[in-house]
C-alpha cells in the first residue's frame, strides 16, 4: 500500500510504503528549503490511539536523552537527520496517521515548520488474492532480548529444550503469525470434499504434522510427496512423521539431489471425483523448527485458482512417476515454459539449459532505478554480477546474501551498499550476538527473494524456495513466483527486504569500524550534503523513494 501526500508547490513531500508488518516513509524537500534544515520530526497515531513522537537514538552533542531508560529522545527534540525512516514491528491491520514537521533552528532553540500528515494501513486485510507472511527470526534484535530476558537463563539451564517448549510468548514473536498462516490453510479441508496435497523437504514441526494428520482423520484426501534419498538422515525424519498417513497416501520423490519444494495445494473435490484447485501455500519455509522460528522465511499463499492448477498440474506429474527424475524434467520443459513478461508466472524445476536462471538474471539487468534482494547459498557467477551490477552504474542496491561472496561490505564505486550477515562473537553496545541455540548450522537467512524496481510503478518480485543456483535449476525440485506491476506485493516483499538489509548493515559497519559509541547529530543542516550531490548515492535514494 502506497500513499503519496505533498504541498501545493511540491517542495515538500512523503511517501508512504505499508507492507506486512512495517511502514516505511520516504522524504523529500527542495533544495531551496535546506539552508538551516535540522532534519525531520515525526509524529505517529496508531489505530485512533493518541499522538505521539516517534524516538531517535541519537541527540546534539553534550545532550543527554529525555528517555534515558530507552537510550532515546523524542524527535521533535532530536529530528531525524536522514531521508528515510522506517518501523519493521506494525501489526498487520493497523492503520498509521504520520504528520511529519520540518525542523530548523539550533539545537537549543529548535523551530517546527511546515507538516504533512497522511495515513497508512499495514496488511489492510482489503480482499485480494495473495497473502504474505513473514517470520521475524533474527533473534538478536533488541525488541527481542528487551521483550524476553529471561529466556537466555531458561535456556542456559535447559540446553536441549525444543523450541516447541518454549514459553508461547517468545515462539509467538519469532514465528509472527507465519505458522498461524500454514495451520489455518490446513484447516480450510474440512472433510472429505477437500483435498489437501503436500509437496515437502522437510517435514519436521510437530505442530503442522498433527496438522496434516487431523485433516486426514476428518476425512481430507491427502497426499504427500516428500525427498527422499538412499542412506539420507531426512529421509528417515520425513517416513518417521509420515506414519500415520497410510501408504497409499504418500509417495517418496526419490532424487539423488534435494526434493526442495515446500508447498501445499488446497482443492474441492466434485461429484465426479475431480480436483477444482482453490489456492496454494508456497515460499521458502521448511516445515522445520529453523524453518518457521529461527531463519528468516516466507509464507506466500494465493487464491489465483489459475497459479493453484499449475502446483497442481506439477504435483500430479510426480505423484504418477516419483522416482524419474529425468522425467519430471522433461515435463517441465514441455508444461511450463518461461512466459516473459507477464504479470504472474509460476515456475518449476528441475528444468535443461538454466533458462530460468537467465530470466532471473534479465530481471535483474533491466531494473534501472534500484534492486533490493535477500539470498541465502552460494550464487553462480553470472547471478553475483547481475546483482552487482557495473561500476558507477545509476542503480540503487539493497542486498543481504547469508552465504560469504563479493556481496559483502560497502561497493563506493557502484554507488551501492552490500552486506553479509555479521555472526559476531561479543554482543555490541546496545545488541546482542546472534542466537544459534539449537539451529543446525548457522543459515539466518533462509528467504530468497529479488525485487527490481521497488520504486516505480512497476515493479518486478521474484519469490520461492528456488536459490538462484545451478543446482537449482537442473537438479533440484523448486518452485517459486515471477509477480509483475503489483505494488502491494512489492511493498511487502521489499520492507522486508530493507528490514534485513538495515539490521545487517549496523552490523556489519559496527564490527567494521569498532563502534562504541553512536556519533551525535549534526548542528547545522551539513547533515544532508550529501542528499543534494548530484549522482551520490544519497540523493539517488532521495528522490527516487519519494518518488520522484
Amino acid at each position: 500500500m502506497r500513499v503519496l501526500t505533498s504541498n501545493a508547490i511540491d517542495s515538500f513531500r512523503v511517501k508512504a510504503y505499508a507492507g506486512t508488518n512495517g511502514v516505511l516513509l520516504a522524504f523529500d524537500l527542495d533544495q531551496a528549503r535546506k539552508p538551516g534544515f535540522l532534519g525531520f520530526a515525526i509524529q505517529q497515531q496508531e489505530s485512533g490511539k493518541p499522538w505521539q513522537w516517534l524516538l531517535n537514538s541519537l541527540t546534539f552533542p553534550g545532550m543527554p536523552h529525555t528517555l534515558p531508560k530507552w537510550g532515546a529522545t523524542p524527535s521533535n527534540l532530536a529530528p531525524i537527520q536522514k531521508f528515510r525512516w522506517a518501523d519493521y514491528s506494525i501489526k498487520p491491520g493497523t492503520t498509521c496517521a504520520y504528520r511529519v514537521h520540518l525542523v530548523y533552528g539550533t539545537p537549543d532553540t529548535l523551530s517546527l515548520d511546515e507538516s504533512l500528515e497522511l495515513q497508512v494501513t499495514a496488511d489492510d486485510g482489503q480482499p485480494r488474492d495473495h497473502h504474505v507472511i513473514f517470520n521475524r527470526a533474527v533473534a538478536a534484535s533488541q525488541s527481542f532480548g528487551r521483550a524476553f530476558p529471561e529466556l537466555d537463563k531458561l535456556l542456559s539451564d535447559n540446553r536441549d529444550m525444543a523450541i516447541e517448549a518454549w514459553p508461547a510468548a517468545p515462539r509467538n514473536w519469532l514465528e509472527n503469525g507465519l505458522l498461524d498462516r500454514i495451520i489455518s490453510f490446513i484447516r480450510r479441508a474440512k472433510d472429505g470434499k477437500w483435498a489437501l496435497d503436500v509437496a515437502i523437504y522437510e517435514y519436521e514441526l510437530k505442530a503442522i504434522i498433527n496438522a496434516v494428520n487431523a485433516a486426514h482423520g476428518r476425512g481430507v484426501r491427502v497426499r504427500v510427496l516428500y525427498h527422499a534419498k538412499s542412506g539420507d538422515e531426512q529421509t528417515a525424519l520425513n517416513e518417521a512423521n509420515l506414519k500415520e498417513i497410510p501408504p497409499d497416501s504418500k509417495r517418496a520423490r526419490v532424487t539423488s539431489k534435494i526434493f526442495h519444494d515446500k508447498f501445499i495445494v488446497l482443492s474441492k473435490i466434485t461429484a465426479d471425483d475431480s480436483y477444482v484447485p482453490q489456492a496454494v501455500l508456497c515460499g521458502s519455509t521448511n516445515f522445520t523448527e529453523n524453518g518457521v522460528y529461527r531463519q528468516a522465511n516466507v509464507v506466500h499463499e494465493t487464491k489465483d485458482r489459475t497459479i493453484a492448477a499449475r502446483y497442481l498440474e506439477l504435483f500430479n506429474a510426480i505423484w504418477l512417476n516419483p522416482a524419474d527424475v529425468s522425467a519430471t524434467r522433461t515435463w517441465i520443459n514441455t508444461h511450463n515454459p518461461i512466459e516473459s513478461g507477464v504479470k504472474l508466472f509460476a515456475g518449476f524445476s528441475p528444468r535443461s539449459g538454466k533458462i530460468d536462471l537467465a530470466e532471473f538474471i534479465n530481471i535483474i539487468r533491466e531494473a534501472d532505478r534500484d534492486l533490493l534482494f535477500a539470498t541465502a547459498f552460494a550464487l553462480p557467477e553470472e547471478v553475483l554480477d547481475a546483482l552487482l551490477g557495473a561500476a558507477n552504474d545509476p542503480v540503487l542496491r539493497f542486498g543481504i546474501q547469508n552465504t560469504a561472496s563479493r556481496i559483502t561490505g560497502f561497493h563506493a564505486d557502484r554507488t551501492a551498499e552490500f552486506v553479509a550477515p555479521a555472526l559476531l562473537s561479543t554482543g555490541l553496545e546496545g545488541w546482542v550476538k546472534e542466537g544459534l541455540r539449537g539451529q543446525k548450522g548457522n543459515l539466518l537467512v533462509h528467504t530468497k527473494v529479488i525485487v527490481a524496481n521497488f520504486t516505480s510503478d512497476q515493479p518486478v518480485v521474484i519469490s520461492g524456495s528456488h536459490n538462484l543456483s545451478v543446482p537449482a535449476s537442473n537438479g533440484n525440485d523448486e518452485n517459486y513466483l515471477i509477480m509483475r506491476n503489483d505494488t502491494d506485493l512489492a511493498d511487502r516483499y521489499g520492507l522486508e527486504v530493507l528490514r534485513f538489509y538495515e539490521h545487517y548493515r549496523f552490523r556489519y559497519y559496527a564490527k567494521l569500524l569498532k563502534l562504541k559509541k553512536a556519533r551525535p547529530l549534526e548542528i547545522d543542516d551539513r547533515w544532508a550534503n550529501d542528499y543534494y550531490q548530484p549522482g551520490h548515492l544519497k540523493e539517488s535514494a532521495r528522490l527516487r523513494f519519494a518518488g520522484r
